[in-house]
């Protein structure tokens, strides 16, 4: 689909009216404009845009990126002709495409009058050979660390009119002096020659230019190792210079040669050694020097006088210790705002001044080149600099009228705002910075370009900055996310793979999930997945699927967008991504979003979707065996979630995960907490099972339960208790509970947790263990496979029925317990409810089989066993707990009230059990009431 744009010549008003019902337009007879006879509607009332005029029809090829003029040349022979027009070709963008051979010859036929081409990479490059634009003028490679001497010389054989050759600004590491010699032999009418990255420019190399490039007025060998400091002065046309970020310069001959350069204006030394007595002598003997740009030079910055002791009237120093627009200012006369010298210099077109404007066009070039170098290497001690002027210089570069300075700009503000890569934190003052400055807009604006490069860079920036909040609220509030909706359908790699991040941050708030699902984010970011089949750049095909992955991760933990990331084939894509995708970050979240679909068993169906889907109970069993934790511990928190259904969880079982998730469980002991957490999760999800209750505990999977029962972190020992309250339930895993020395792990989170409901679970478990039916299983033979050992059942019993005691008696007031005994009226059982209650609990679901022990228990000879199960049937009836109806509906099917009122009744009974089991007693009265009403 094509968007179409405002464009100039098609601006002419034409009233048009849409038909109810239909999608046809309704032109007026009477026309207001030119055009408007080649709108008129066709004898099937719709408009034929095939009879606009030509100029016209080219003016809307111009808005549209080279991809959508080749769809828009496909809709008739007439528009065919006219997208071939030599005047649609003169500007050519190829990095974001992988060129052959056969593409470029079939680009060749228009491209005869092509004046400016970009590319990417080598392989692009060797193709270049094919294109045959004869009338080349400008040149300009990134990412060519594998381009060699070779291939250079023959484009430049090739393209004899180049007047400008860049490559950069990643290192050409094959690139040698041999292959700057074919250039300046083959491009005598060469005016700017920018390398970065070359490890010897030898005095051949500058030589050849001198000699054989009388025009050459701009040379910029960047980040080089070495350079012939003596033979630079040779290329006497030179204006501007820039040996930015080059080492082993020799600054004494380089002050000495460099003055018989008698045009040399502009001078960039920046990340360089550069040392205070040659930039005096480079001030006091080049008369012509205007400017010298010194950011970030370590000898300069010790030295900050260096400018005021140079012989400098007239001249300008560009550092870190000073600012740079109030350096620029007295270029711009009557501005009274330094902050907008760059904007006033741009829109003063009638004033036009040739010098000023080739001085500051090169400017804003080593400006953005330097800046975005500096954002990388993230220094110390320059965060006054960004936030005084660093952030505005690079707003101010973003307005340029040069795309590549254009797109470092983006770049630069994209990297600066992120002080740790690692996890990816934004600095808040920067940020502030870059919204103070009008970022939002300017970025947002770049955004919509149809130029791929300007939307891919901008996009960055947008995503990065997007980890602040308040920056992700004004993006979302200057309909941002409706942007990168789109972009994310973007044919461009480039363009998704940075859309996708952006949706992935701007996700993370809770705010932003519905208007991202409105603007069609979820399905671009589904199909996003399958886009591109995997091949060429591995990396970047795995960056896009991480993000897409990232971002529905993010949106599935809502319940609306789950169902929508379900129904656009969301849970095809993830578990695609979970078996196949051999990344280990496309693995994490991929599993990450599986884990949030399933989390909303409660309110949709995509938990029995997720574990019905072909492969993915298997896929997510083999993760927990990856060797990255990130993996282990969504796959583990996805496999927590999926057991919650009885199917998924059988199914868990039989692919493996019981053994597995064991395995994991043992290795996991200095993992993150996160990590055990999930582990432990996990087994209690399986656990519900009696028969995997009993695997687990013949893998081995009781001891490193209690190992996380032993954390000192509250989720993780929380949930390791959870689990081991589900393993003794069988008597055999109660027993290995009690070798294992899991008897003082659960006394001492009984008595010791900040939690309560680790105390409540850890109480249960203990329950479970010495309410008799372990000590049968004892007598018929232990777990230790004959060996005898004394395991000390009976003191333990003691011990635990101790502390269970004195858990319970925690959450019985005295007050209220005294007020209970002496009133049957609801009001003093309401109070002693609200005292023990723990609302947590009412998460918590139990089988039948669960709930026949409670009410066995009731009929325990240890009083501290009756009370602590009317305590825990107190938990799960209390009148809106999650699980509540379904327990009251087993206790009614049990026969339990009669069980109950006895309880209540007992002389013998403990007063904390008689008051217990009268308020079950009435939660199962208040349940039917409410049921019958």
């Amino acid at each position: 689909m094509i968007g179409f744009v405002g464009i100039s010549k098609m601006n002419r008003r034409v009233r048009r009216k849409c038909a109810k019902g239909t999608r046809k337009l309704g032109i007026p007879d009477q026309s207001e404009t030119e055009d408007a006879d080649y709108l008129r509607l066709n004898e099937d009332g719709f408009v034929d845009w095939t009879r606009l005029p030509d100029d016209t029809v080219i003016q809307l090829f111009t808005h549209l990126n080279y991809r959508d003029r080749a769809n828009l040349s496909a809709t008739c022979k007439s528009w065919r002709s006219l997208g071939s027009s030599s005047c649609l070709w003169q500007s050519l963008d190829l990095r974001a495409h992988k060129c052959d051979w056969g593409i470029m010859d079939s680009l060749a036929t228009r491209c005869s009058s092509l004046q400016k081409l970009r590319f990417r990479g080598a392989d692009n490059a060797d193709s270049l050979i094919n294109l045959r634009a004869k009338n080349l003028k400008e040149l300009s490679g990134d990412y060519c660390r594998k381009l060699n001497d070779s291939t250079l010389a023959v484009i430049v054989a090739r393209h004899k009119l180049l007047e400008s050759l860049q490559l950069g600004p990643d290192f050409c590491e094959r690139i040698t002096s041999e292959a700057i010699v074919a250039v300046a032999f083959c491009c005598p009418k060469l005016k700017k020659l920018r390398l970065s990255g070359i490890r010897d420019v030898n005095k051949d190399a500058i030589t050849a230019l001198a000699t054989h490039c009388p025009d050459l007025y701009e040379i910029g060998l960047i980040d080089c190792l070495k350079i012939d400091e003596v033979a630079l002065a040779n290329v006497v046309s030179l204006r501007f210079l820039s040996v930015a970020g080059t080492t082993n310069v020799k600054w004494d001959l380089a002050g000495e040669n460099w003055s018989k350069l008698p045009y040399l204006k502009g001078l960039d030394v920046s990340r360089t050694d550069v040392v205070p007595n040659a930039v005096m002598r480079i001030f006091s003997s080049l008369k012509s020097l205007e400017l010298l740009c010194a950011f970030n030079c370590p000898s300069l910055e010790e030295d900050a006088t260096v400018y005021t002791k140079s012989n400098c009237h007239g001249k300008i120093m560009l550092s870190f210790f000073n600012d740079t627009f109030n350096k620029l200012s007295p270029l711009f006369p009557g501005i009274e705002n330094e902050r907008i010298i760059f904007s006033a210099w741009r829109n003063g077109s009638k004033k036009k001044d040739g010098n000023l404007d080739e001085f500051m066009t090169w400017l804003e070039w080593i400006l953005s080149h330097s800046l975005l170098r500096i954002a990388e290497s993230n220094p110390n001690g320059l965060d006054q600099f960004w936030l005084n002027q660093g952030a505005d210089l690079l707003l101010s570069l973003l307005q340029s009228t040069q795309e590549d300075v254009q797109e470092r700009a983006a770049t630069g503000l994209a990297t600066f705002v992120v002080v740790d890569d690692e996890n990816t934190n934004v600095d808040v003052g920067r940020a502030e910075a870059v919204m103070k400055g009008g970022g939002i807009q300017l970025l947002l604006g770049l955004a919509r370009s149809w130029k791929e490069g300007l939307q891919s860079e901008a996009t960055k920036a947008i995503a990065n900055l997007s980890v602040n909040p308040a920056f992700a609220k004004s993006v979302a509030g200057g309909g941002g996310i409706t942007i990168l909706a789109s972009l994310a359908k973007s044919m461009n790699r480039l363009v998704a793979e940075e859309a996708a991040g952006g949706l992935w941050n701007l996700s993370v708030g809770e705010e932003h999930k519905g208007a991202i699902a409105e603007a069609g984010g979820i399905k671009a970011l589904v199909d996003l997945i399958f886009k591109w089949p995997r091949g060429g750049d591995g990396v970047l095909y795995m960056l896009f699927q991480e993000r897409a992955a990232g971002a529905l991760a993010n949106l599935a933990a809502d319940d609306k967008c789950s169902m929508e990331v379900a129904s656009v084939g969301g849970i095809n894509a993830l578990v695609t991504l979970a078996r196949k995708c051999k990344h280990e970050g496309v693995q994490e979240q991929a599993a990450r979003a599986l884990a949030n679909l399933a989390a909303h068993g409660d309110s949709n169906t995509n938990n029995a979707a997720v574990g019905q889907e072909a492969g993915a109970l298997d896929a997510l069993v083999l993760l927990i065996r990856s060797q990255h934790d990130g993996v282990r511990q969504e796959a583990a928190g996805a496999l927590w979630n999926l057991s919650f259904d009885d199917r998924n969880r059988e199914g868990i079982a039989s692919a493996g995960g019981v053994e597995a998730l064991v395995a994991l469980a043992q290795s996991c002991s200095n993992a993150s907490p996160s990590l055990q957490e999930r582990a432990a999760g996990a087994l209690w999800g399986l656990s519900v099972s009696e028969a995997n209750s009993i695997a687990i505990g013949r893998e081995g999977g009781v001891a490193p339960l209690i190992m996380l029962a032993r954390s000192q972190t509250e989720d993780v020992h929380e949930t390791a208790a959870g689990a081991l309250w589900n393993l003794a339930f069988n008597p055999g895993n109660a027993l290995r509970i009690v070798e294992d020395g899991g008897v003082p792990a659960l006394i001492h989170l009984c008595s010791s947790s900040i939690s309560k409901m680790a105390r409540f679970m850890a109480a249960l478990a203990l329950a479970y263990m010495f309410d008799g039916r372990m000590d049968e299983y004892a007598l018929v033979g232990s777990s230790s496979d004959g060996n005898s050992k004394s395991v000390g059942l009976e003191r333990a019993r003691r011990m635990a029925l101790k502390h269970i005691e004195t858990f319970v008696l925690t959450f019985a007031d005295p007050q209220a317990f005294s007020a209970a005994s002496l009133s049957s009226a609801p009001a003093p059982l309401a109070q002693v409810t609200e005292s023990a209650r723990i609302l947590e609990a009412g998460h918590l679901r139990c089988s039948g089989a669960e709930i026949g022990r409670f009410v066995s228990m009731l009929r325990n000879q240890s009083p501290v066993l009756k009370a602590c199960a009317a305590f825990a049937l107190l938990q799960f009836t209390v009148p809106g707990g999650r699980h509540a109806p379904h327990h009251v509906n087993l206790l009614q099917v049990s026969g339990a009230p009669r069980v109950l009122r006895a309880a209540a009744a007992a002389a013998s009974a403990p007063l904390e059990a008689k008051i217990f089991a009268r308020i079950v007693l009435r939660n199962l009265e208040h349940h039917q009431i409410e049921s019958s009403a």
